[in-house]
């Protein structure tokens, strides 16, 4: 083909990478603004190694390959649909005299799965890969195992502005890596401080409409791209800046909700000449050319989708951007001219941002992929090429929710109903809700409410509520077309007739909750008694968790849910679930469609305190019905009462003074005697060791009162065999023998040496200071008067007696004249009697 090339900073690399790709595959690393999008297409065209074959080349957006189609149709002279055309969801522009195709990333994946042989295509081109969607890491690694068993020929290219170049290279074998030359013109950066009080639409309204003021001192003309992180943030800004702005400024929100003719609004000049602020999400920071952009402004925010793993659902969550993604973005304002970047945050805080960002396989939820994998014949990721490899956690969950859709065999290959699966453009559990839905009858139904849950702002937490509105053809005419387009092509694939569609004043809520059901059943929910707080009503779901729903909302009175999104609350208790959309069910269907499993229950009830047993109808952990057991298991009711005394504590057996003096024996020889295996008794060892010594003596105890029956220090004294006992009483007797044949109890209170509390009469004569363990443990001795009150403490008895005896005798002679209080009590006789009258 003869036609002229514009003039871009990509021509020079052009040489390059023609050779690279004369051998195979390559990487072509190039700056925003290059023309790597739309001139490297073009210029392949006439390769000998294409031999009249297509290009396909992958864009991670709609709006980025229907922008980029035109733009090389136009350079060509022709219409979009000619020699280049493009597919994307909803829209296919391609003839048979195409020769460059664009498409989004997930085209090609599925294009991959029906023939993986790629007939007709000679090159695939992946453009913007930085961007590291979870498409583009799929589509790449499905194409290069292509490439290795099946296509030798097939030649791929991947194209860069930030990535690790490198790491790609290494990827495709070792790929030469083509740099280019850098963007057209200079663009100044500055960064300037947001007002705190602000919300982020109104900062980059206020700092688009200083540009504007500014245009006529010595600043830039042109029109002004501004970044924000979603259409809500947009919506504001737009809403000001028409307050502010005359007339003679356009302003044009561009993002991938709106319809292709919004979006070529936005990246064409105004049709009447004026300048224009263009109010942009990330869909602007790559390929896409904007015309007539000088200025930049940043808000340097992004909405990212994040998978939560304890909610089982894509979150989207408002981060700043990457380092590199402040680059692209400053870059969208050299392509005319100089140009200036303005940064709503500081130079200190650029520092700060991540060099990348994250890529969705490190993200987003992996169902879909695992999916694809699967379909491609691989059960482990580290098969194929992959950058990143999925993390395990999150792969994990994706192969265990496809088993449970009965997508995956136990095995993990895929099963029929996961390659019927595999055919639909849905996520797993919508295709696998399609496909049941059909079954039963309610095909077109679950068409509309899969492309209603599609729409984020829905207005309403009633999904019929939802669905109604969209039937009746009422509220945003953007969102009608989506989900009218959405619905179209759903019911071609399934193949069910769109006159089956119910009429909105005939819609069956129980029908819509049958529909959401299949798709999750683990969100089926039952409410609980009562309202929490006064404002909320508490749901109990079936996987284990609970949701919660404004008091206030219509639906809270309803028994029966079936949600379809929920999202974690930051302004509720942890793990605490919010009801997005949901709609109520009808019990009997609800369990016609997923009977409950039964099961037997046995456990502990902290209410009653006491061991419950019955028999439980659930679906997952949610509690349909229960019936008390005539007779269950007796280990059961005993490790149920076990669970029981571990929730009260161990205070909560009948511990007396003997059962704790045996407790602190064994303590104590344990701790004096540290190499003999002596077991551990102590509070923390019995709770946690319960099922081992306490459960066999649980027979018939089935509440906290009884018990009271149990002899405790007797069942400790079982956890020593009679050998060990008999050392028990040797070693650390409960008593001890004073000189007049008493035998006096002794107190263990480790980690203190044992007490004898003996009266001191009963001593006289005694020389060796009283000692247990064999002799090796002293006691302390606690000396009573004749009123058995304590006149010394002390652990040397000879001691005593020299120093201390003289004192105590002089003290207590008078006050108990009848007692022996001799000056030597060493040779007195002991004695537990008063003195003889006389």
């Amino acid at each position: 083909m003869t036609f002229d090339l514009p003039e871009l900073p990509v021509l020079d690399a052009l040489p390059r990478l023609r050779a690279a790709l004369a051998q195979g595959c390559a990487v072509l690393s190039a700056p925003p603004g290059s023309g790597k999008t739309t001139v490297v297409p073009l210029a392949l065209l006439d390769e000998p190694w294409l031999a009249g074959q297509r290009i396909v080349m992958l864009e991670p957006r709609r709006v980025a390959a229907r922008a980029a189609a035109a733009r090389m149709a136009s350079l060509l002279s022709e219409s979009v649909g000619e020699t280049v055309g493009y597919q994307v969801r909803f829209e296919r522009k391609v003839s048979a005299r195409t020769r460059i195709e664009v498409v989004t990333e997930g085209l090609l994946a599925r294009r991959l799965q029906a023939d993986p042989e790629l007939p007709g295509v000679g090159l695939l081109i992946f453009d913007e890969f930085h961007e590291r969607s979870l498409d583009g890491d799929l589509a790449l690694a499905l194409a290069l195992d292509a490439r290795a068993n099946l296509r030798p020929d097939l030649r791929v290219l991947v194209m860069s502005a930030t990535l690790d170049i490198a790491r790609v290279s290494t990827l495709l074998g070792g790929a030469p890596v083509i740099e280019s030359g850098g963007r057209l013109h200079d663009v100044e950066v500055r960064h300037v401080a947001v007002r705190a009080d602000l919300d982020h639409g109104s900062a980059v309204a206020q700092a688009a409409t200083q540009v504007l003021q500014q245009s006529g001192s010595g600043e830039a003309d042109g029109d002004i791209l501004a970044f924000l992180p979603g259409a809500r943030e947009i919506r504001a800004a737009q809403a000001l800046l028409c307050e502010r702005l005359t007339d003679a400024i356009g302003v044009y929100p561009l993002y991938g909700e709106l319809g292709p003719r919004e979006q070529d609004a936005a990246l064409l000049a105004d049709a009447g000449g004026r300048r224009k602020v263009i109010l942009a999400t990330n869909i602007a920071q790559t390929s896409l050319t904007v015309e007539g952009v000088r200025t930049v402004v940043d808000g340097g925010l992004v909405r990212v989708a994040r998978f939560d793993l304890g909610a089982g659902a894509n979150r989207l969550d408002t981060e700043r951007v990457s380092r590199a993604s402040a680059d692209q973005r400053a870059g969208r304002a050299g392509r005319l001219g100089p140009g200036v970047c303005v940064r709503l945050w500081s130079r200190e805080q650029h520092a700060g941002l991540p060099m990348h960002d994250t890529p969705e396989i490190l993200a987003a939820d992996l169902t879909r992929f695992a999916l694809e994998l699967a379909a491609w014949g691989v059960t482990d990721p580290s098969a194929l090429a992959l950058l990143d490899p999925p993390p395990e956690a999150a792969w994990a969950y994706a192969r265990d929710l496809l088993r449970g859709l009965e997508a995956l065999h136990d095995d993990g290959r895929i099963s029929a109903h996961g390659r019927a699966l595999v055919r639909l453009p849905a996520t797993p559990r919508r295709a696998h809700m399609l496909l049941r839905a059909r079954e039963h009858g309610l095909g077109a139904l679950a068409c509309w409410v899969a492309a209603v849950l599609d729409e984020r702002d829905a207005g309403s937490a009633d999904l019929v509520d939802a669905v109604e509105r969209y039937l009746r053809g009422r509220g945003d005419a953007a969102a009608q077309r989506r989900v009218r387009e959405a619905v179209r092509q759903m019911l071609r694939l399934l193949d069910v007739e769109a006159d089956t569609t119910p009429e909105p004043a005939r819609l069956e809520a129980a029908d819509v909750a049958r529909v959401v059901a299949w798709a999750y059943p683990e969100r089926i929910a039952r409410r609980r008694p009562g309202v929490r707080d006064g404002r909320d009503a508490a749901y109990q779901c079936a996987d284990g968790g609970e949701a919660t729903l404004p008091a206030s909302d219509a639906l809270s009175v309803r028994e029966w849910l079936a949600i379809a999104h929920w999202s974690v609350d930051a302004g509720t208790r942890r793990g605490a679930r919010r009801v997005r959309f949901a709609c109520a069910a009808d019990e009997v269907r609800l369990l016609q469609d997923h009977p409950p499993v039964e099961d037997t229950r046995v456990y502990w009830d902290s209410q009653t305190q006491a061991v419950v047993a019955e028999r439980q109808m659930r679906i997952g952990a949610l509690l349909v019905s229960r019936k008390p057991l005539a007779k269950a298991d007796p280990h059961a009711m005993a490790h149920a009462m076990c669970e029981g005394v571990r929730a009260l504590g161990l205070e909560a057996l009948p511990w007396t003074e003997a059962a704790r003096q045996l407790q602190a024996r064994v303590m104590s020889l344990r701790a004096w005697r540290a190499d003999e295996d002596w077991p551990d008794l102590g509070d923390a060892a019995l709770l946690d060791g319960l099922d081992a010594w306490l459960r066999p003596h649980l027979d018939g105890v089935t509440r906290r009162d009884h018990l009271a029956r149990l002899d405790l220090a007797a069942i400790l004294r079982l956890q020593l065999d009679y050998p060990r006992q008999q050392r028990l009483d040797r070693l650390a007797p409960t008593h001890f023998e004073v000189p007049t044949g008493s035998r006096i109890r002794l107190e263990y209170r480790l980690p203190e040496p044992p007490v004898l509390a003996v009266r001191l009469q009963e001593l006289f004569g005694c020389a060796r200071h009283p000692a247990v363990d064999d002799g090796r443990v002293p006691v302390v001795l606690h000396l009573l008067s004749p009123a058995q009150r304590p006149v010394a403490v002390t652990g040397d008895l000879a001691g005593f007696w020299a120093r201390g005896y003289a004192d105590v005798r002089k003290d207590l002679r008078g006050r108990y004249p009848k007692h022996p209080w001799p000056e030597d009590p060493l040779a007195a006789a002991p004695t537990r009697r008063a003195k003889p009258r006389g």
